[in-house]
């Protein structure tokens, strides 16, 4: 398990624009540059855009930004940790690797590498059903059992199928994705001509010639398809069959009745993600998982609506112990993370934070975004008085700058 380290010196950084990056890596925003010089722009896109105006986008962001922090002295905080369980699964810091489409197209082998790089830092990990890399890739390339998030499509078939999957290759819980039931309009990956699979146009190829270090990747791996599909879903054996199924797959009627078939199905622990909504998290409850995200996909479905952090409070609320609490987007440091379990959340998932790492120097780039992240937190955690992660509550807070 890692511990926090100082940051490390990155040679020779490529400018981006009319900037430079710093010769050390210090945030998040520091990757982000980097795999935005490193990354083609038509899947950088994808990892950073959200949908319609992005409000909901920048709210996930910001509204974190105004959360206040008490800072308190003279406290005992030599001996502090920040270990802790998420669904039983221990993990070094309540972080987890949240699932992302496309991964393995912001690096060759993406997925395998940011699951080697969580596995070796002590935190969960998740797999995409429309990852790049499969269920079976990312079980052979590792040791400790992941998590696997779950689509449903319109082939019911197919869904039982990959539960069994998923089940062969060791994985301690699935995550069912609950608010993808139509696709969000994501303007950016319109003009783009992001699509599965992703339109060579001429404009792209022009682009993607002009980063060579991931050309060269992507070269020198086979896996350039979506692993979990192609080949396994009834009439999708090429990456050109790929769209027409994907396009009518998405189930507009999926409901509470399908969650309790799926959960009895998998057999095993069960988490909901997608809730933004009081009454929706008291219906999670009645399910039986064994836990929820308060998530609205990032900002890349219904633009407009809340930011995680300002929902999570209520929600929390609402499900008082009947079940975990975690929670997803706008996380890029670890205040953030503090923050989000300041106001009950069990534990946290980073995507975009990880996914510029990714871009930016690969499984090394994953641990750079992970050790940034511990630091803050464990920093962050000593400031505010407190040594065990456990303790950490509304007390760290501000009054008065925190949503009730």
């Amino acid at each position: 398990m890692l511990q926090p380290t100082d940051p490390e010196p990155v040679a020779h950084l490529p400018p981006v624009g009319i900037f430079h990056l710093m010769t050390v890596i210090t945030n998040v925003e520091d990757l982000r540059l980097l795999a935005q010089k490193r990354v083609p722009r038509m899947f950088y896109d994808y990892a950073a855009s959200g949908s319609w105006t992005e409000s909901t986008l920048r709210a996930n962001e910001t509204d974190f930004q105004t959360i206040k922090l008490r800072q308190r002295v003279a406290v005992n905080i030599e001996h502090r940790s920040t270990a802790t369980t998420m669904i039983g699964t221990k993990a070094a810091m309540p972080v987890a690797i949240a699932p992302t489409g496309m991964t393995g197209m912001q690096h060759a082998d993406g997925e395998i590498l940011a699951a080697k790089a969580a596995e070796k830092f002590g935190i969960p990990f998740t797999l995409s059903t429309m990852s790049i890399c499969s269920l079976e890739d990312v079980a052979a390339a590792t040791t400790a059992p992941f998590w696997f998030q779950l689509y449903v499509m319109r082939d019911r078939d197919f869904i039982e199928r990959l539960i069994d999957r998923a089940k062969a290759a060791r994985c301690s819980a699935l995550m069912l994705t609950l608010d993808l039931q139509i696709l969000g309009q994501r303007h950016k990956d319109l003009k783009n001509g992001l699509s599965a699979p992703p339109r060579l146009t001429i404009g792209n190829i022009i682009n993607m010639m002009t980063k060579p270090r991931w050309c060269i990747g992507m070269l020198g791996t086979k896996r350039r398809h979506f692993g979990n599909v192609v080949g396994h879903a009834k009439g999708v054996n090429t990456m050109g069959s790929l769209a027409e199924w994907s396009n009518r797959q998405l189930d507009p009627t999926l409901n509470w009745g399908d969650v309790e078939w799926i959960k009895k199905r998998w057999g095993g622990k069960l988490i909901l993600k997608g809730i933004q909504d009081a009454e929706d998290a008291r219906l999670a409850v009645n399910t039986g998982a064994d836990a929820l995200i308060v998530s609205n996909h990032g900002g890349r479905q219904l633009d407009g609506a809340e930011s995680s952090i300002r929902a999570l409070p209520a929600i929390v609320d609402s499900v008082g112990s009947g079940i975990e609490v975690h929670m997803d987007g706008g996380i890029r440091s670890g205040q953030d993370v503090l923050k989000a379990c300041a106001l009950g959340a069990r534990g946290t998932y980073i995507g975009r934070a990880f996914l510029y790492g990714l871009g930016a120097m690969g499984e090394a780039g994953v641990t750079k975004a992970l050790e940034l992240i511990h630091r803050e937190l464990d920093l962050t955690m000593a400031f505010c008085g407190k040594t065990q992660i456990e303790q950490v509550d509304r007390s760290v807070l501000l009054p008065g700058t925190f949503p009730v």
